[in-house]
């Protein structure tokens, strides 16, 4: 079985990406305001909540889009030590969901410690209704995922084979299928997670 997302596109990228940013900071450490400009884009293309994305969300301009980000950078700006914890995400969303007025979503915080099994079926359900995943990784045992090392990306897919469980990850304009239960399992105590949303 297999889903995947009409992700959005940024003219030629999938998504947005923070090396566009001029600012060395957001540049640097955008990652969880790029992940939140890209769920704003497709809930306005995809849900009708235009309050979300003050330009063509049917048409994204990568200009637009930097713009964009910077409206976004107040709420996950970049810190010290990252945007490094479900709640600090959480706070920054919230606040500029409030702030634009838009009282159409909620989201809630998948610790990277609950159950694999837990983790793949909230992640199912997530796609099969057509929402996006904020992912955020700390540290991982395997350096073939160094790129997802201390870095939030979206979730916009899965696939379930006979192999086992994979799914889309969108950073930096590119998608990539990264098996679920290896990224799940980072072989540090202290985990990352997953930002769940709804529509009400």
């Amino acid at each position: 079985m297999k889903k995947e997302l009409d992700y959005i596109q940024v003219e030629e990228a999938l998504g947005g990406n923070q090396d566009w940013f001029l600012d060395p900071f957001m540049k640097g450490g955008g990652c969880a305001a790029v992940t939140a400009c890209d769920l704003c884009i497709y809930f306005a293309r995809q849900k009708g909540l235009n309050e979300l994305y003050p330009f063509d969300a049917k048409n994204p301009a990568k200009k637009e889009y930097i713009q964009f980000s910077k409206q976004m950078k107040p709420y996950l700006h970049p810190r010290r030590q990252g945007i490094d914890t479900l709640d600090i995400y959480l706070e920054g969303i919230r606040a500029y969901w409030k702030n634009v007025n838009c009282c159409s979503l909620t989201a809630e915080g998948f610790p990277g410690t609950a159950d694999f099994d837990m983790a793949r079926e909230a992640v199912k359900g997530q796609i099969d209704q057509d929402l996006p995943i904020p992912f955020l990784t700390l540290h991982h045992k395997n350096p073939k995922l160094k790129d997802y090392v201390w870095h939030w990306y979206n979730l916009a897919g899965y696939e379930e084979t006979l192999e086992g469980f994979f799914v889309k990850a969108v950073t930096y304009g590119e998608a990539e299928w990264l098996d679920l239960s290896e990224l799940w399992d980072t072989g540090f105590e202290r985990k990352g997670g997953m930002i769940l949303l709804s529509v009400v």
